[in-house]
């Protein structure tokens, strides 16, 4: 009997070890991104603009989606691409259009995949230094409203 102990506990704890080392990965809780979202929208709604926001998780898939009453339907296609430029790339939507029209070698980066949108509304979710997704919002009379409405979003939840 303790020999037959002995062999499961031998033959069992590599399986347990190899349990205990797999990677976690952080990412954006469903709460939080709600409350980005509804943050992103207040924000533009109290200065009289009606606009989509996204928010996606690092992998690209969208979380959540918002749209204001009287939003464009363009605004949807718009804050979902900027949410999966800015998650996908890392960076802000304003700084990678900047990026390309200041170094035309880099034009192919817009057509990478044609999900991007390289427009300003586009920021990368970070959570204690972790890319865990982005926000991107639409509808705004230029991008740069946009992308103030968006980190709106992310300071409603204590993003960087």
């Amino acid at each position: 009997m303790i020999r037959s102990i002995a062999l499961a506990a031998a033959l069992l704890t590599p399986f347990a070890a190899f349990a205990q080392d797999l990677p976690t990965a952080p990412y954006l809780p469903l709460e939080m991104a709600t409350t980005a979202a509804q943050a992103a929208v207040a924000a533009c709604s109290a200065e009289g603009h009606n606009v989509s926001v996204a928010i996606v998780a690092r992998s690209g898939e969208t979380k959540v989606l918002l749209r204001a009453d009287s939003a464009g339907p363009h605004t949807v296609g718009s804050s979902t691409g900027k949410a999966f430029t800015s998650a996908s790339l890392g960076r802000d939507t304003a700084g990678l259009a900047g990026f390309i029209g200041s170094n035309p070698e880099n034009g192919g980066l817009r057509d990478m995949d044609s999900r991007l949108v390289i427009q300003a509304g586009g920021l990368p979710v970070r959570i204690g230094g972790a890319l865990v997704g982005g926000i991107g919002v639409g509808g705004a009379p230029s991008g740069a409203i946009d992308e103030t409405c968006a980190r709106a979003g992310l300071d409603a939840i204590g993003a960087e």
